[in-house]
């Protein structure tokens, strides 16, 4: 049985080894001039280093391009991949064709997975971009379990499913609050304008917050709760799923780490030993709601459809 790649989003470079200690297989990094909704800011020289540490220990690491870009940026994007090459990244993830056209002229035998986090929702999809040149596809976090299964069944390509963390909401590229207090008059001076973090929007209703940030991207709103299905792994191993993700956008070094270390636990056993498995899965969860943040609780998400943002 094949063992699905765990892949994890650092916030600096200094997460790269600690990250590797605890089981990540591959990493997405990138910085907000190409990717959206990046754990943590990666310059040039950080992606080179970070390239570095991983491959030192045989691990992976893929860049985000997968903005949406306007003519401005469009002549940037050539220059950035022929860097991506140089310092033999393993993989760019792109959902503008934008960067796929650049890529074949760039570095044609660069890796290429498609991830728009939408837009990846039926297996027909998936190969036609297979068919353009990607070799992964990023499945939408909006669809079911048994959705990623089928979609495993038909793919020509490999497969990434977000397994922990948050998930976006909305975006707009648009500075919608900047543009608010600006219209104000008042100056946005808010920890997350330089942090990303300590910004919601409240819903009073059901009593949930919602984080937002802004980048050089827009708007980013993202879900009152963590996604998390460490115990609900073994549907998907089985099928063949690829990728395992966890996302680690606003989240901090050591509860990256220790997230990483349970899932790595889990999906050893899902590959290696079912039935030890069943029988731990419930406690992983445990341990996974022990390092939980007070303010944000666990869920499913969208895999059995339980969950309305």
């Amino acid at each position: 049985m094949n063992k699905p790649e765990l892949l994890v989003t650092p916030t600096n470079v200094d997460d790269i080894l600690p990250l590797i200690e605890a089981g990540a297989d591959a990493f997405v990094i990138g910085e907000q001039k190409f990717g959206l909704r990046l754990a943590g800011e990666f310059k040039r020289e950080d992606v080179k280093r970070a390239i570095d540490l991983a491959h030192s220990k045989g691990k992976k690491v893929y860049v985000a391009m997968n903005a949406i870009f306007h003519n401005e940026k469009i002549e940037l994007l050539s220059d950035y991949i022929q860097f991506l090459k140089e310092v033999d990244a393993d993989a760019i993830l792109f959902g503008d064709p934008a960067v796929l056209m650049a890529a074949r002229e760039t570095a044609p035998e660069m890796k290429l997975h498609w991830n728009t986090e939408t837009t990846a929702t039926n297996w027909y999809t998936c190969n036609y971009w297979g068919r353009k040149g990607a070799k992964r596809a990023v499945l939408a976090r909006e669809i079911s379990m048994d959705a990623v299964v089928e979609i495993k069944e038909h793919a020509e390509v490999e497969i990434e499913v977000q397994v922990h963390g948050m998930l976006c909401m909305f975006q707009s590229k648009r500075s919608l609050l900047g543009n608010y207090f600006e219209y104000q008059g008042k100056a946005m001076e808010i920890e997350n304008r330089k942090q990303q973090k300590n910004m919601f929007l409240h819903d009073k209703d059901r009593g949930n917050k919602y984080p937002i940030f802004e980048d050089e991207n827009g708007t980013h709103i993202m879900s009152p709760n963590d996604l998390c299905i460490i115990d609900e792994l073994q549907e998907m191993v089985e099928a063949g799923v690829d990728s395992f993700k966890i996302d680690g956008i606003l989240k901090d070094t050591d509860y990256l780490v220790a997230v990483t270390a349970l899932y790595r636990q889990a999906i050893d056993l899902a590959v290696e030993d079912a039935d030890k498995y069943e029988e731990i899965k419930d406690e992983l969860l445990e341990k996974a709601e022990e390092i939980q943040p007070e303010h944000r609780s666990l869920d499913t998400g969208f895999f059995f459809k339980e969950t309305v943002y």
